[in-house]
């Protein structure tokens, strides 16, 4: 069975238009809400998207997803938004849509909730929508924003920080994962694309080296896109860390962490698999998003990460089950067989 961790919502424009009214009026007409009704979901769904020709299925049968665990598209969630509500209202309402989903195509998508972050508010104010999320929708994990201000200041601890303990302890509560993803960016310097590398390698580098494992021995953290820089960079922080001496290095910690496969190169996944261990890894391709593109050069898709893997004969067939299955089941605690809705 094939099971992509990383999905994100493909959803109709009404919700776009939520969004730029709840922007416009800053929440002084009320939350309002998105409202689309199944057969509307259900049709939306089979169309086209992402000018591909090919609907959300068709793109995941394409490349021989049987499972996708879906949540809210990180750009989009404006966390840095004030006042702090009007982002969390999208956010609860891109939350419905996944559920909606999920609960239309139970087969096809697994929910993954997006957290009402704000800088300078505590982490505590993202529990009744984490709960919300698990225990009335099923949900089975959650994505973690280390940076809500979108890069328009540093002032969040890092992920080793005292700071998260409170969402650690739910996380744990609750046995789900926290689901390391950036989300947007304010900067005028780089990207939201950048913006996500750069926050994925501060996030490994910043639990790796420190006591968040020992003190939350059941907590599970998967990294998104590879970990950002770290595999590539690997050598930079496992040299002092072995200058300093002591009972654990850099890789250690490092392998306390999960790392998903959205990475478009055949190089990139092979640096990933020899630097953290295939055991460490969950398939995920973001398909469909950013990678969606093809090849001119093969003619394939960029996202279709599965071939990449398929190609790597120096991995295991149980290797490669790890990867596309047993991580997923066992972190997520997923209860599914390989039957897929059809579309």
């Amino acid at each position: 069975m094939v099971i992509d961790v990383h999905g994100h919502l493909t959803a109709p424009d009404s919700l776009y238009v939520y969004k730029a009214n709840i922007l416009s009026h800053r929440g002084s007409h009320g939350r309002g809400k998105v409202e689309i009704s199944d057969d509307e979901m259900m049709a939306f769904l089979k169309q086209p998207t992402f000018g591909t020709g090919k609907s959300h299925f068709e793109l995941l049968k394409e490349v021989g997803t049987d499972l996708q665990l879906l949540s809210p598209r990180p750009y989009q969630m404006m966390q840095a938004e004030k006042p702090a509500r009007v982002s969390q209202w999208f956010i609860e309402e891109c939350n419905n849509l996944v559920a909606q989903q999920c609960r239309l195509f139970p087969n096809v998508f697994k929910g993954v909730c997006g957290l009402p972050q704000s800088p300078g508010i505590s982490p505590k104010n993202c529990i009744a929508e984490l709960e919300r999320c698990v225990k009335d929708f099923g949900f089975v994990g959650c994505l973690l924003n280390p940076d809500p201000s979108e890069a328009s200041n540093y002032d969040t601890p890092n992920l080793g920080d005292e700071y998260w303990y409170p969402l650690y302890e739910k996380l744990v509560e609750l046995d789900v994962p926290g689901y390391i993803h950036g989300a947007g960016c304010r900067s005028i310097r780089h990207s939201y694309s950048t913006h996500f590398i750069n926050e994925e390698t501060i996030a490994v580098v910043s639990l790796a080296g420190s006591r968040v494992f020992k003190d939350f021995p059941k907590l599970k953290i998967v990294v998104s896109h590879g970990g950002g820089a770290v595999p590539y960079h690997f050598g930079r922080f496992q040299a002092p860390s072995l200058r300093r001496g002591g009972s654990e290095t850099f890789y250690d910690g490092l392998r306390r962490l999960y790392f998903d496969t959205v990475l478009y190169t055949a190089q990139a996944l092979e640096l990933l698999f020899k630097t953290v261990g295939p055991d460490r890894c969950l398939f995920g391709t973001e398909r469909p998003g950013v990678g969606t593109a093809k090849d001119p050069k093969t003619g394939k898709w960029f996202d279709d990460v599965k071939g990449y893997i398929d190609g790597f004969d120096w991995l295991s067939a149980a290797d490669k089950k790890t990867i596309f299955e047993d991580n997923a089941k066992k972190l997520f605690r997923l209860s599914v067989d390989a039957k897929t809705e059809k579309a």
